[in-house]
């Protein structure tokens, strides 16, 4: 059975449009020119357990913050796309956990029209931004190509949005339980590049190294940047993947989550589960398998994905350097 939600009122917000409003911080920022990064919510109510899931996206909130830049959790809340959540929000979603709906494109217009509330994945998070005028977005990974695509043509919907909604968004690389070298011919083919922050390897989400390259390696916030403003300067309107590593002292050895990823994808498949749950299924099962570690991982790397959107987004909102 899903949750009741009660309703929660907004304390101030500004109207993009009737659907989708803006917090007053997040539109005064806006309107003022300063730095905002957009936050997703799915890895609240559907990425991790509580109370967990609150705890860091309090945290990666407060990084932005630490950073100089306003942060943008955007959330479905009563029909109403919100860019900017209060803590009560916050609150309200992970208590929700996965009895909340799971937003992507193809459910935005549905879920508005009916007063539903939702998380938003990487792709609806992308459109809500990009319609909002938020430039740049962290989350935990992206979402791919699953594996047996091949049978299934479950290819995740974030790929897609990227070839086509100009958002930077920085992440840890595609989920470790996606066939991420497919995932990584996607995002050439559609046009997608695929930034390494200090890194020539492509990561895979616990891990720093999936064995695959990225397309350019950029050492320093301002320089990527840069590569967002020639996007725009160029109207070339895909969006920009901002590889980061996991921290160092979380990240996981590629060998061991391949191993337990296969195992988590095997008992899936054996269960019959499918389409939106997998993801959440495969998420908790490596949590299971490796005692916890995948979570502690995952916490890390979002955190330290939102520091760096939001020196990205810093380095945005900053006169370009001349000479």
């Amino acid at each position: 059975m899903r949750a009741r939600f009660r309703r929660i009122m907004p304390v101030t917000m500004s109207g993009i449009t009737d659907n989708i409003q803006c917090s007053a911080a997040v539109g005064a920022a806006l309107a003022e020119g300063r730095p905002v990064l957009a936050l997703e919510s799915t890895i609240i109510t559907h990425g991790m357990p509580w109370p967990q899931n609150l705890e860091t996206a309090r945290v990666a909130a407060a990084a932005v913050s630490d950073a100089g830049a306003v942060p943008a959790t955007i959330a479905i809340i009563d029909g109403v796309a919100r860019v900017g959540l209060t803590d009560l929000e916050l609150e309200h979603l992970a208590r929700a956990g996965s009895d909340a709906v799971k937003c992507s494109r193809r459910d935005l217009a549905v879920l508005l029209a009916t007063g539903a509330t939702a998380g938003t994945t990487v792709a609806a998070t992308m459109i809500l931004a990009h319609q909002a005028g938020i430039r740049v977005f962290a989350t935990g990974g992206i979402g791919g190509v699953h594996r047996g695509a091949d049978r299934t043509l479950d290819v995740s919907a974030d790929l897609l949005e990227l070839s086509r909604t100009p958002v930077a968004v920085v992440c840890a690389g595609p989920k470790a339980i996606l066939d991420i070298g497919l995932t990584r011919e996607y995002l050439e083919t559609q046009g997608v590049p695929v930034i390494g922050y200090r890194t020539d390897k492509l990561p895979a989400f616990y891990a720093a190294d999936s064995g695959y390259p990225v397309d350019r390696r950029l050492d320093e916030a301002r320089a990527i940047a840069r590569v967002i403003r020639v996007q725009d300067e160029m109207g070339l309107g895909q969006g920009l993947v901002v590889a980061n590593p996991p921290p160092a002292e979380t990240s996981m050895r590629a060998e061991d989550m391949r191993r337990v990823v296969l195992q988590a994808v095997e008992e899936a498949a054996a269960s019959g589960v499918s389409g939106k749950a997998v993801t959440p299924y495969l998420l908790q099962r490596v949590e299971q398998l490796t005692g916890g570690a995948s979570l502690e991982a995952n916490i890390a790397l979002m955190i330290n994905n939102a520091r760096l959107g939001a020196d990205i987004a810093v380095a945005l909102s900053q006169p370009e350097p001349t000479g």
